[in-house]
């Protein structure tokens, strides 16, 4: 009874405020809507472009490369063969089939064509799954600093947001004691994200196994594990904690075509989770979407079954500019990089010994020399003191963005 008046003040005094500057009503839940600033940095950055200033873009998470060629063939041959109607809401049943298997590969599991389910861009899954399980006041954990959408969703559905903070100090890894110490019975939702934005962080096999003993204790608990960068990983092998005794049952695995293909533009990402979970995730999609592109899809049939060529070069790609710029920053007066990441294109550099906040340091960097990047409490409070650059640019970009900060920096000293 107390959480439910405690919920109706809330909502009260929202409504209170919720209104457009025409002095039209807006719902009160898009008070509690965040955003995604790097695309707000992203518009900034093209405005000093457009009033004539040179801009290393280090920002936006998006690979710099163009999609292969053969996906783009595929997706124009879909469009002539005349892929251009409705498709089942689940997604294709062939591609959920060829997902299933090279998901599977990946992680050393086996997976069902009927627990896919596909959507136009992951992020959908995340939204689904959160409101899909999510009751007004249940409490989600995720992880802080992390992608900003995970704390705006679980407001917006009207869950209670408790952050795990991920701390240089333990290689930005959840501590497991603090786990412990948050889960309890009202606790819905886990979200867990490896590798990692913004850190660039990936846990060993022992890790996730001490954390899905955790885990497993709790039986009405779900997990969310935003596995987009699954493909993109140097030097290891991918672990997902769905293959850990116990947590297949109650894992969501979130992933997707944007990053490893370059696909970002065509908006499609699925999800691998129990089949009655699925079901009703596809029914949010019916009534949200209808269903994800027929022909993106078919394209995407040729993209998990064609030549892995380009992905792979991609992926040594971003390992050399990951060694250049973990080097780099180490060497400039007030900035400091502990964890070099293991995956992802992101690298989370301590400027707290800057004499800048992060959020200071960011808008210099960007207004004075034109070097776009992140402030870390764009990714959380625990970010504060951190520094997100992208390192999905060109090498001869990343040194000149390097030498530009280096000298700025040198100078103020």
């Amino acid at each position: 009874m107390a959480k439910k008046i405690k919920l109706a003040k809330r909502v009260k005094r929202l409504k209170k405020v919720c209104r457009l500057e025409c002095g039209m009503p807006l719902s009160f839940r898009m008070k509690l809507l965040g955003t995604e600033t790097a695309f707000d940095v992203l518009v900034r950055a093209k405005e000093l472009e457009r009033q004539g200033k040179n801009v290393i873009h280090l920002e936006i998470g998006e690979p710099d490369f163009d999609t292969p060629q053969n996906i783009k063939e595929a997706a124009k041959k879909a469009l002539d063969e005349g892929w251009t109607h409705y498709g089942p809401s689940q997604g294709l049943p062939e591609l959920r089939e060829l997902i299933a298997k090279k998901a599977g590969e990946l992680r050393g599991m086996e997976f069902k064509s009927e627990e896919v389910v596909i959507t136009p861009g992951a992020k959908p899954v995340m939204s689904f799954a959160i409101m899909a399980l999510v009751e007004d006041g249940d409490e989600v954990l995720y992880v802080n600093p992390g992608f900003p959408i995970y704390e705006s969703m679980i407001n917006f559905m009207g869950g209670k947001a408790i952050p795990l903070a991920l701390k240089e100090e333990n290689d930005f890894l959840p501590d497991l004691k603090e786990l412990k110490r948050k889960l309890n019975k009202k606790t819905k939702l886990l979200i867990i994200n490896f590798p990692h934005n913004p850190c660039g962080s990936m846990p060993d096999e022992n890790y996730f196994r001490d954390m899905a003993e955790i885990l497993v204790k709790y039986d009405d608990l779900w997990v969310l594990s935003d596995e987009v960068y699954s493909r993109i990983i140097y030097d290891e092998k991918f672990i997902s904690i769905a293959s850990f005794p116990g947590m297949k049952e109650k894992t969501i695995i979130l992933d997707g075509f944007s990053k490893t293909y370059a696909m970002t533009g065509w908006r499609i990402g699925y999800g691998i989770m129990h089949p009655e979970l699925a079901k009703e995730l596809a029914r949010i999609e019916t009534n949200i979407n209808s269903c994800t592109t027929t022909f993106i899809q078919r394209a995407c049939l040729e993209a998990l079954s064609g030549p892995q060529d380009e992905v792979d070069k991609m992926v040594n790609e971003f390992k050399k500019r990951r060694d250049i710029i973990f080097e780099g920053l180490n060497e400039i007066p007030g900035f400091s990089v502990k964890v070099k990441p293991k995956g992802a294109f992101y690298i989370f550099a301590n400027v707290k010994n800057s004499g800048y906040s992060c959020k200071e340091l960011a808008d210099k960097l960007l207004n004075e020399l034109g070097v776009a990047c992140l402030s870390g409490t764009c990714f959380g409070k625990y970010g504060e003191g951190f520094i997100r650059f992208s390192y999905a640019n060109s090498i001869e970009n990343i040194k000149e963005a390097l030498r530009r900060i280096k000298e700025f920096m040198s100078k103020k000293k």
